[in-house]
């Protein structure tokens, strides 16, 4: 009997294997009023430009009229502005290479578009960005898993293996740089044998890297783009993280060759990114007002990060561990095995302190004891609260955990 909420037509089988984020679904809790979140990967609202970028919009308007709010091609000025920074990580490409996006999630589904048909293998991390998981499903791909070290990064020897398989699969997707929502980073020789294996099995990398001008510590990495052989390699950046994630700007770098391929399918979703949006971004970037507003952004997440990383050493129960990130966003954590995030994530948002469950990120296995924490949207004094408050919370659950398991 057909429920009342169901259609009486036919879905796609893509939209029938989609499900939406638990990230999205769980905001709604996390941002209620008194309520200490570190659920969503969100840049600190009182930290965004906006007055700079409403300049930048006025000037777009006043300079180029009607162009700005236009139908229009993609900014050449701000493709420019991209591979010139592509070339400070190592990547060199010509302008015509750079594809203007709606930010990453958009890159990602290109490049599904692009590379993937029904039951192509995708060599992924088991613990991801939903968004990636998302862009597996919705061709109906198959997800090939592998272990991620804290410490240095994706296991690369599982994806020479993989890689090395018949049928080849169709990509390997790496976060290279501060992971979402791991928070580590690839290490400088597992990115070198990426590249290399990616020219020898001829499997192109897709690199996910949004994160890439949000360092606190040690050197700036080549992409590992930079390090594979051309059409080895897509690189796929994102204004929203530093700038604003309304403006819904990204890119991709890609091979020689693909420029009508890319932009067919570019079309396909919505024409072209904002005319506007993109000139005004360009605008901010091109007047020497970025890197200012970069060093403010990294100056504040860094005593946030170290903040909380402190809290949880003093906070956190024995036997809990977390990854400890050089840049970016966001804390792993890994409780005691006996921990269950999803069952104390009720108690935690009465005590009014939000975090997302680590299954939200699992492809595969489940990791009931595990939660990302992000450092960047709370102030220093409200991480100290409320990691204060999320490890009471923890502890109880633990002692209740042990003492049903020890009844059992």
């Amino acid at each position: 009997m057909r429920e009342d909420n169901e259609p009486s037509y036919s879905l796609s089988a893509a939209a029938n294997r989609l499900r939406r984020s638990v990230i999205r679904t769980i905001l709604p809790l996390t941002t209620q009023p008194g309520v200490i979140s570190f659920a969503g990967g969100l840049p600190a609202p009182e930290l965004l430009p906006a007055k700079q970028i409403q300049a930048a919009i006025e000037k777009a308007l006043r300079e180029h009229g009607s162009d700005a709010l236009q139908y229009r091609p993609q900014y050449r000025p701000l493709r420019e502005w991209i591979a010139d920074f592509m070339s400070k990580l190592g990547v060199e490409c010509e302008p015509e290479q750079v594809f203007i996006t709606n930010g990453c999630q958009q890159g990602l589904s290109i490049m599904a578009r692009l590379l993937l048909d029904m039951g192509a293998g995708v060599i992924v991390e088991k613990v991801a960005f939903t968004g990636i998981g998302q862009m597996i499903a919705a061709p109906g791909a198959k997800p090939l898993t592998v272990e991620t070290d804290l410490d240095t990064g994706l296991d690369v020897d599982r994806v020479e293996h993989l890689t090395s398989d018949r049928p080849r699969p169709r990509m390997v997707i790496t976060v290279p740089n501060y992971h979402n929502p791991l928070g580590v980073s690839v290490s400088p020789e597992k990115r070198k044998r990426l590249a290399e294996i990616a020219a020898r099995y001829r499997v192109p990398i897709v690199e996910d890297d949004p994160y890439v001008m949000l360092r606190y510590e040690g050197e700036q990495l080549p992409a590992v783009t930079a390090l594979t052989e051309k059409g080895y390699a897509f690189y796929l950046g994102s204004f929203s993280k530093i700038l604003a994630p309304a403006m819904r700007l990204g890119w991709i770098v890609a091979p020689p060759g693909l420029e009508d391929k890319i932009i067919v399918i570019r079309e396909s979703f919505d024409l072209e990114s904002s005319a506007l949006i993109q000139r005004a971004v360009a605008e901010f970037c091109l007047s020497g007002q970025l890197e200012p507003h970069l060093e403010r952004l990294r100056e504040a997440y860094d005593e946030r990060r170290v903040t909380m990383l402190d809290a949880l050493e003093r906070e956190f129960p024995d036997g809990a561990r977390w990854s400890r990130p050089k840049g970016g966003m966001f804390i792993w954590v890994t409780l005691p095995e006996e921990a269950d995030t999803w069952a104390m994530f009720d108690d935690a948002i009465k005590r009014q302190v939000g975090y997302v469950p680590g299954e939200a990120f699992a492809i595969g296995d489940r990791m009931k004891n595990t939660m990302r924490l992000n450092f960047s949207n709370a102030s220093p004094a409200d991480i100290k609260e409320g990691i204060k408050r999320l490890g009471k919370v923890i502890r109880e659950h633990l002692e209740y955990r042990r003492a049903f398991l020890a009844a059992k």
